[in-house]
Order: C-alpha cells, then sequence, then structure tokens
C-alpha cells in the first residue's frame, strides 16, 4: 500500500513558479514511475509528466515541456513538480500518482495510487 500526500498548491499570478511536492509512504518508493496528472473543472484528468524509479527518464506533456521540471529525491521519499512560467490555463487540481508496474505511455489508468490533490490557481 502506497499514501501520498501532495503540498505546495496556490494562487499565483501568470509568469509565477511553484513547486509542488507529494511524500509517499512505503519502502519501495524507489521502485516506482511517478506522475504529475491534473484536472481542471469540466475537464478530463490529463497527464502532465512522469519520471523514472531512478530520476534517469522524465516525460511531459507537451503542454507543459520547457516549463515544468519533474525530479525526485528517492531518500525522502518525495516526487516534485517546479512549474515556472505559469499560465492561467494551468489552473488546476494536481495530482501525484504512483505506477508500481514500470514505465508506461502515462496513461492515468496505469498508476495504481492517487493522492488527494492540491489546487494550484494561475491569475492572469
Amino acid at each position: 500500500q502506497v499514501q501520498l500526500v501532495e503540498s505546495g498548491g496556490a494562487l499565483v499570478q501568470a509568469g509565477g513558479s511553484l513547486r509542488l511536492s507529494c511524500a509517499a509512504s512505503g519502502r519501495s518508493f524507489s521502485m516506482y514511475t511517478m506522475g504529475w496528472f491534473r484536472q481542471a473543472p469540466g475537464k478530463e484528468r490529463e497527464f502532465v509528466a512522469a519520471i523514472s524509479w531512478s530520476g534517469g527518464r522524465t516525460f511531459y506533456a507537451y503542454s507543459v515541456e520547457g516549463r515544468f521540471t519533474i525530479s525526485r529525491d528517492n531518500a525522502k521519499n518525495t516526487v516534485y513538480l517546479q512549474m515556472n512560467s505559469l499560465k492561467p490555463e494551468d489552473t488546476a487540481v494536481y495530482y501525484c500518482a504512483a505506477d508500481t508496474s514500470g514505465w508506461g505511455s502515462g496513461a492515468a489508468s496505469e498508476y495504481d495510487y492517487w493522492g488527494q490533490g492540491t489546487q494550484v490557481t494561475v491569475s492572469s
């Protein structure tokens, strides 16, 4: 069983930055692919970024590539999402998730555990 707790969401002006954190419980965190997803009101949950167990491989949605950076610290059982040059369209609830089966396609259905989410609001 893995529990994930996100933090760091806030209200920020367009062009600003935020860093989200996701703290994980469990001894196997370092074995899991970790991902960030987001869901805006009235929209489907969408993939944002993923990072392999070692941190050596990352993948981003086109809409955030070059602005967001995913990273992890396995010693702290934590994954991060650094978000720069934020835009109003980045407004959403952001979720972290763990994929215990390895590196997949990024589909939400491949992730086994989810956090409760943290709200990010970007004002124009």
